[in-house]
Parts: structure tokens; C-alpha cells; sequence
């Protein structure tokens, strides 16, 4: 292949990441994925139809948001595991801002919905264009622990109520979890046995049969069963009547000026899809140990929510429940996603009626077992150990989830995470340095107890770079070492070696400790700065009062040079 084409190639597996890893695709995976995709498609289709009443629509609608979504989100998405669907942040959002806006019209509510997804598309494909994908990197390591495990007892609070036949709430995991207690009493004695006879054989086939389609065959049995003993006659609840047929591709019928009134709730939407489906990428990259480009999620969500404006849907996001279904069933590429997009597509058009009598006892218990693996309790039990700071950190993530919904819960995890990271910079570590001895190398004195002082000098690095948040911290520190100095210092020096950076404010500093040294009689140098700092430096005119700035001159150079001047005087 020659240079040029092996550039294109690499061109378009930058843009459709399933061009990729369709080349190298392994057969063996097939069977995962087609058990994966059947059992995510029999997840997909109650939690559409149910999301779809949260957004105030026809439940047909939350349908061909999964359908169209799915058909094309597999073609740009950078993870194997995450499923493109309907959720229910996203739902509750539309349905709580499109009322008012519809005038009480169906028709045009429904076409302001799509016109939303679309919108919402487009500004998913400005965030790719824009490489935004890197603001996700704020997102610690700490912030994820606590996250995954919010998010198991969040999404645990939704399954609870259809595991035990009763009365579910809405709003955040306290309001659920109060409603799902007080109806505790009224519990369906067949669903619960039901759900619970599920969970034994999901947990059995965990043990017993890894890496097998066990969740598929167990909705099978549930269907059976509700079909053959009919549970609904007990009470079980089932998914019900699923509508038939299909719509055709066409832009919905919304005005310019209905723009304006849409791109609150479009960047809303945003928002809530980009910081989910990041994190939920982000989540099983760590776990399988491949590479997630952020930013590729952002094109895959401008196609999938383009797809399903187009197709009469809504916004649509990454969703964590149907991805934990997806990979628990042993999902191993994105063509899962595929598979069952297609089931979706093929049920919609010609076997709406099998899915009827699907227990929703068996899907929450589908759900609580994919869910489990999210709690890393000896993770969390670590943090407090080693690193309390990082566990108040985590806390407060998974805090945020139970009691704000999961886009708050991150943001509020990486805001602390933010701030805790501005207070380390802010506070560098300033090292004052003493000769290794029998070398003319320089070290830490306060960790290596052994390096020697040189008599008259104080030498100090900054390790990190110096700028406008630190600079006062740095200029405080060396002066305070000056004053307790045991002997008169003659001279300071500022190793730059670990400072990367200096700004502005920075080399304004280091002119204000000049002028404060010189007024003590105090000779200023600084040393081993790289170029850029050099050059910031020598704009502000640090070079004529602190000495020549190389990149030849070491530490050892300058204190030599000192020692040196000071023998030769009389």
C-alpha cells in the first residue's frame, strides 16, 4: 500500500472508527455479540417505550430514537460497549420544557422533539469539530469510583420497584427509595419470586457458564413463562402492546424562529449526552483496557441524535443501564449495538406482539446483576486508607449522583477535583537544595538529610511551573527560608530545571525577590531555565539584574562561579 493510500485509510478510521476494528474483527467474537445485541435489544425496547412517556410523547417515539440512533452510532462510537439510547434525564428534560412551547398540539410537540435531537446534533458536531473532547479529562480517577458506584444505587432504585411488583417513584434516588419503601407492604409475592428465581440463575450462570449468553436465555424463559402460566393474571406486570411499522427519514416540521426557543434545551441535552456518554465510555476502556477518544463520542452522538431527529425520535444519549446489559452479555465491538438495532428494526416491523409478555421482573433483575460490578468497595475502603482527600472526593461524586442525577454528580465530582487540583499548584513545593555528596549534583535537603549545605548560598527549585496562582506563594517561601537561615546567605539561586512554565506574573516575581535581595546585599541568579521560560524572562528584563540566562549554565556552574568570586577577594 502506498504512503498516500495508507494516509486516507488512516484518515477514515479517524473519522469511522468501525472501519478499524471491522478489518481486524475476530470471528469468535460474533457469538458475544449476537447474544449481546439480542438481549440489549430486549432491554432497548421497554426502556424506549417507558422513557419516551417521561418526555411527554407517543410511546412509539422513544422506538425509533433507539432504532435510527443505534443504526448509525456504531459507526462513529470509539467504545465497544457503550449503548446509544433513550434515558431518562433526557426525557424528564424535554418533557418539562416542550409544553409550553407546543401549545397543548401533539403534532407539533412530537416535531419540536425531533427538531430538538437535531439541533442537539449539531452542537455535538461542533464540540467534534472543536476537539472538546478533552474537558473530559477533568474527570478523575476518584471522581469515577464514586460515580460507578452512585450510579449503581441510582439505577438499583429503578429496578427495585419492578423486581418487587410495586408502586416506582421518580426524581432523584432518595425520592424513589422513600416511595419504593412505603409501598414495600404491597408487594407482588410472583414478581418477586419471579425476579428473584431470575437473579439465582443470572448469578449461577456467572459462576458456572462465563463469558455465555445466560441474560438472553433467561428473557426467554421469562417470556415463556408469562406466556404459558400467564403472570399477568398475578400481577406481574409485562411490557404490554409494542406499535408496529415504521416512519419514513424526513426533517421535522419546525420554523426558524422555533431555533431560538430549542437551543436552551438542545445544549441542555448536550451537556447531559456528552458528560454521560463519556463516562461511560471512559468506564469500560479502564475495564477492558482499551483506548477511548472522547472526542470521537462527540461525532458518534452528532450522527446518532441526527438519525433519530430525522426519524421522528428525541435527544438520545449513552445510556449506563443498557450498556452494563450489553457488555454483561458479552458484547466484545460495537457491532452489538448493530445487532440489536436490527432486531429493534425487524420486531418493529413484523413480531411487536412476542415481546408482550416480557416480565419487567426479569429485566430488573437483568439490570441489578449487570449493575453489581459497579460498587468497588475495597477501592472506596483504599481511598479512605491511603488517600482521604481522594475519597471525600469520590463521596461527594456519588453523593451527587444520589441526590442530583448523574450529570450533576460528575460535574460536582470534577468541580472538587478542579479545585483540589488549583489548590496543589497553587502551593508548589519549593525544594531547597544541598549537594550529593561526592557528586555535583543538587537535591532536596528536607528529604535527603545527608546533602550538603554550601556556605553562604541558598539555592531553591519550584517543582512546577510559576504563574500568576503561585507566584506569591514562591516569593513568601524563599524569603521565609531566608529568614531562619543559620548563617548569612550571600547569595540565592533559583533552579528552573522543574518549572516548565512561567508567566507574566511569574517573572514579575522573580524581579520583586531580586529587588528584595538587593536591598538585604543579596546577590540573584536563576539557572537551567528551558527556552520558553528563557524568553518570558528575558521580556521582562530578568536577565539584566539576575545574571546572564543560558541553557549552558547548571546549578553546580553558578555555585562555583560564586565560591570561586568570593576566593579571589581580598
Amino acid at each position: 500500500m502506498s504512503a498516500t493510500a495508507a494516509s486516507e485509510v488512516r484518515r477514515w478510521c479517524g473519522i469511522f472508527p468501525a472501519a478499524q476494528w471491522l478489518r481486524n474483527y475476530d470471528r469468535s467474537w460474533l457469538r458475544g455479540d449476537t447474544a449481546a445485541g439480542v438481549t440489549l435489544a430486549a432491554y432497548l425496547l421497554p426502556s424506549a417505550l417507558g422513557d419516551a412517556s417521561l418526555a411527554g410523547l407517543p410511546p412509539e417515539a422513544g422506538l425509533y430514537a433507539c432504532l435510527f440512533g443505534g443504526l448509525v452510532f456504531w459507526l462513529f462510537c470509539s467504545s465497544r460497549h457503550t449503548s446509544i439510547t433513550v434515558t431518562s434525564a433526557i426525557s424528564l428534560l424535554v418533557g418539562s420544557t416542550l409544553g409550553g412551547l407546543s401549545g397543548g398540539d401533539p403534532s407539533r410537540y412530537a416535531a419540536l422533539a425531533a427538531g430538538a435531537a437535531l439541533l442537539t446534533a449539531a452542537i455535538a458536531f461542533l464540540a467534534w469539530l472543536a476537539r472538546a473532547g478533552s474537558a473530559v479529562s477533568f474527570i478523575s480517577e476518584s471522581v469515577m469510583t464514586g460515580f460507578k458506584a452512585g450510579v449503581a444505587l441510582h439505577l438499583a432504585s429503578t429496578q427495585l420497584p419492578k423486581l418487587f411488583g410495586v408502586t416506582g417513584g421518580h426524581g432523584d434516588f432518595w425520592e424513589r427509595m422513600h416511595v419504593f419503601l412505603r409501598h414495600l407492604g404491597e408487594t407482588n409475592a410472583t414478581s418477586l419470586v419471579l425476579g428473584c428465581a431470575a437473579l439465582a440463575l443470572l448469578l449461577l450462570g456467572k459462576k458456572l457458564l462465563p463469558n455465555k449468553p445466560v441474560a438472553l436465555f433467561v428473557v426467554i424463559a421469562g417470556i415463556a413463562a408469562a406466556t404459558f402460566i400467564d403472570l399477568g393474571s398475578h400481577g406481574v406486570k409485562l411490557l404490554g402492546e409494542v406499535p408496529r411499522g415504521l416512519p419514513m427519514p424526513a426533517l421535522p416540521a419546525v420554523n426558524f424562529d422555533d431555533l431560538d426557543d430549542l437551543l436552551p434545551l438542545a445544549l441542555a441535552c448536550f451537556l447531559l449526552a456528552a458528560v454521560e456518554t463519556a463516562a461511560i465510555g471512559r468506564m469500560f476502556a479502564e475495564k477492558h483496557g482499551y483506548r477511548l477518544d472522547p472526542n470521537q463520542e462527540f461525532l458518534a452522538l452528532a450522527g446518532a441524535n441526527l438519525a433519530s431527529g430525522l426519524g421522528r425520535g428525541f435527544p438520545i444519549s449513552g445510556g449506563m443501564s443498557q450498556s452494563l446489559v450489553n457488555e454483561s452479555g458479552g458484547a466484545r465491538t460495537p457491532l452489538s449495538g448493530l445487532i440489536a438495532s436490527g432486531i429493534i428494526l425487524v420486531v418493529a416491523l413484523f413480531f411487536t406482539d412476542l415481546l408482550r409478555n416480557l416480565p419487567q421482573p426479569v429485566l430488573a433483575a437483568v439490570v441489578l446483576m449487570a449493575i453489581a460490578s459497579l460498587v468497588k468497595v475495597k477501592e472506596l475502603a483504599r481511598l479512605w486508607r491511603v488517600h482521604r482527600g481522594e475519597f471525600l472526593v469520590a463521596m461527594a461524586a456519588l453523593l451527587g449522583v444520589l441526590g442530583a442525577g448523574l450529570l450533576k454528580g460528575v460535574l460536582i465530582g470534577a468541580v472538587i477535583s478542579i479545585v483540589l487540583l488549583i489548590r496543589r499548584v497553587s502551593k508548589p513545593h519549593v525544594a531547597f537544595l544541598g549537594r550529593i555528596p561526592g557528586t555535583r549534583r543538587y537535591s532536596d535537603r528536607e528529604r535527603h538529610a545527608s546533602n550538603e549545605p554550601t556556605p553562604g548560598v541558598l539555592a531553591f527549585r519550584v517543582e512546577a511551573g510559576i504563574v500568576y496562582f503561585n507566584a506569591e506563594h514562591v516569593f513568601d517561601t524563599v524569603l521565609a527560608r531566608l529568614d531562619t537561615a543559620p548563617e548569612p546567605i550571600r547569595i540565592v539561586i533559583g533552579d528552573l530545571s522543574a518549572s516548565p512554565q512561567v508567566d507574566m506574573a511569574g517573572a514579575r516575581m522573580f524581579l520583586a525577590l531580586q529587588t528584595e535581595l538587593a536591598k538585604r546585599g543579596i546577590a540573584f541568579r536563576l539557572v537551567e531555565a528551558r527556552s520558553a521560560v528563557r524568553d518570558m524572562l528575558r521580556v521582562e528584563g530578568i536577565g539584566e539584574k539576575a545574571g546572564h540566562i543560558d541553557r549552558f549554565t547548571m546549578l553546580a556552574d553558578a555555585i562555583d562561579d560564586f565560591q570561586n568570586e568570593n576566593d579571589t577577594k581580598p
